[in-house]
């Protein structure tokens, strides 16, 4: 999975040797972003900068997000 995807050019993703569409539209480019899995404990002592982090490839046609751990 190429992680390194700008929303100014969204590429096409491949997950396992499967390429990645788009349930919502059937489009198949996509841009990526690393996201904070935050959690309730975490943010009520301040330590979000803790949690995991998500990879998610956004849909460059209609926004639908794909949320994958890690």
């Amino acid at each position: 999975m190429n992680t390194n995807i700008t929303k100014k050019n969204p590429q096409t993703v491949d997950v396992k040797g499967h390429p990645l569409i788009c349930p919502i539209c059937g489009h198949n480019y996509f841009w990526s972003r690393r996201i904070l899995l935050n959690t309730v404990l975490a943010t009520l002592v301040d330590l979000d900068w803790a949690n995991r982090k998500a990879t998610c490839f956004i849909c460059s046609e209609c926004t639908y997000i794909y949320w994958f751990h890690g």
